[in-house]
């Protein structure tokens, strides 16, 4: 069962036209983001190449909440397409257009046309860390072990 959290969201002059984010499946995490490029001037990624595309988007979460922009994963497998930060972070305090930085990991160029999902966003409510300095940590099995210490 999914709770729901009331987020604002601004809808800039570049997003006319477009539907609004929403989700695909009754069950389903994240809204998906749609590009927000003119129709006359569709982006092109080329191989190995990044680009901020916008979403025509803003957003005021409430506090304690933050939003996630991830990749969708049906651009990364048949595209080798992604979100270049993954997870991207939306903090309750940010207040400008959403942009998603796309990177072309395939072999072929990429062209994002207007209202194409790019990717997917996902709201979560956040816990801050009150940080306690100390001289030594506790003990555990693991210790320092990382990076494949665990097994391959």
């Amino acid at each position: 069962m999914s709770t729901k959290v009331t987020v604002e969201l601004q809808r800039l002059p570049h997003a006319d036209g477009l539907p609004q984010p929403a989700y695909q499946t009754a069950e389903a995490a994240g809204l998906d983001l749609m590009a927000a490029v003119p129709d006359s001037e569709p982006m092109t990624l080329a191989p190995g190449q990044h680009a901020l595309v916008p979403t025509g988007l803003a957003i005021a979460l409430p506090p304690g909440h933050e939003a996630q922009v991830r990749p969708r994963s049906g651009l990364a497998a048949k595209h080798g397409v992604t979100v270049l930060n993954s997870p991207g972070t939306i903090d309750a305090d940010y207040r400008g257009e959403i942009k998603v930085i796309l990177i072309n990991h395939g072999q072929a160029s990429f062209v994002i046309k207007r209202g194409e999902r790019i990717a997917q966003m996902v709201v979560a409510p956040v816990v801050q860390a009150a940080l306690v300095p100390v001289a030594t940590l506790s003990a555990t099995d693991r210790g320092a072990g990382g990076f494949g210490s665990t097994g391959r």
